[in-house]
């Protein structure tokens, strides 16, 4: 078995990983189990999960829709009332099934209802395995701007299944390619170089680049829990991908992007950034572009969506006195956090994605 200590709670991989959790659930003697999952996977992975440890004949199944537009305050209102319903006391415990926007939500509804309860994340999509399920954020979406309420809670485990992988369309695998290259570009760059080598997502085994992700981030957000310096290197892509997800999501006439998709743009524009404001290897920025592009396709959008993407992104969580902040690179592994980018160079960016 192996097992990555997470500031106060383990990260549980390979074969034994349900002996581990059952163990602990036995130990803590909770008095009921709630299951929370989405469409997706109550029809997918809840049978795997159930195949290895069946806790529904004890516990009580929730289901919420799919997609990030279910990441809300309504969804979190429905989840309280089945709890309160099912008669749910501060001695449960909530296990989330999903990916990281089932994570991130099934974790803040565990935190705050009746002043916090336990949660226990198994994470069944590469995003939510290599990012969302770990370190702590939990967090909903407001007003349509991403993860703008939330709080900072660890679980009790973090229980990693590869075998949940194959349930997905090949879109959701690739789509947590982008967290991956974004800790090879900012920390680690063997685990970027290793990346660069995959061109083929059919029956790929991604278990040693998954393992390698959840170091690094374990090893980042064990230095800064509460995003104060290191950890913010974790948001590189992310300002302007963040923008670019949510605007394609309030979008009527848009596809609803992955996360991934959204942040795989983000990483070749602030990469951009990065080469006009801190010299960083042109060459590097080409070859991601290259990559991000085969690997990701187009994503269309055109300059007259530019304002409305700019202006979204003067609601970023790290956004300091109105001023968009960023992370930027100096070359790979090297950064520098709260950085200003003036609109025109933002828009130059966003060009050379699109050229």
């Amino acid at each position: 078995m192996k097992i990555i200590e997470a500031s106060n709670y383990p990260i549980v991989f390979e074969q034994d990983r349900y002996i581990e959790f059952a163990i602990f659930l036995q130990e803590e003697n909770y008095s009921s189990f709630y299951i929370l999952v989405d469409g997706h996977t109550k029809e997918y992975c809840l049978p795997v999960f159930n195949a290895k440890i069946n806790l529904e004949k004890n516990g009580t199944v929730i289901t919420i829709p799919s997609g990030e537009e279910s990441k809300n305050l309504e969804t979190c209102a429905y989840v309280w009332n089945e709890l309160a319903k099912f008669k749910a006391d501060r001695n449960s415990i909530l296990i989330t099934i999903g990916g990281g926007m089932l994570t991130d939500i099934g974790g803040f509804i565990a935190s705050t209802f009746k002043r916090g309860i336990d949660f226990i994340n198994i994470p069944t999509s590469l995003l939510g395995m290599v990012d969302a399920s770990i370190g702590g954020k939990t967090g909903i979406d407001f007003n349509g701007l991403k993860n703008q309420i939330g709080l900072f809670v660890n679980p009790k485990m973090v229980v990693m299944d590869t075998n949940y992988l194959k349930t997905l369309p090949k879109r959701e695998l690739i789509s947590g390619m982008a967290e991956i290259i974004k800790y090879g570009l900012t920390y680690d760059k063997n685990l970027w170089t290793s990346v660069k080598e995959i061109t083929n997502f059919t029956n790929i085994d991604l278990s040693e680049l998954i393992h390698r992700s959840i170091e690094i981030k374990n090893e980042v957000v064990t230095k800064d829990p509460k995003e104060q310096n290191l950890r913010k290197i974790l948001n590189f892509g992310h300002t302007i991908g963040h923008a670019i997800e949510t605007y394609f999501l309030q979008s009527k006439t848009k596809e609803t992007l992955t996360h991934g998709e959204a942040i795989a743009v983000g990483l070749i524009c602030e990469t951009f950034i990065s080469v006009t404001l801190y010299n960083f290897p042109k060459a590097e920025l080409s070859v991601l572009k290259k990559y991000i592009k085969t690997t990701f396709g187009e994503i269309n959008f055109t300059k007259n969506d530019f304002g409305a993407i700019i202006e979204l992104m003067k609601h970023d969580k790290k956004n300091v006195n109105g001023e968009i902040r960023f992370v930027l690179l100096t070359e790979l592994e090297k950064y520098k956090i709260d950085c200003q980018v003036e609109t025109l160079l933002i828009e130059k960016s966003l060009n050379y994605y699109l050229s």
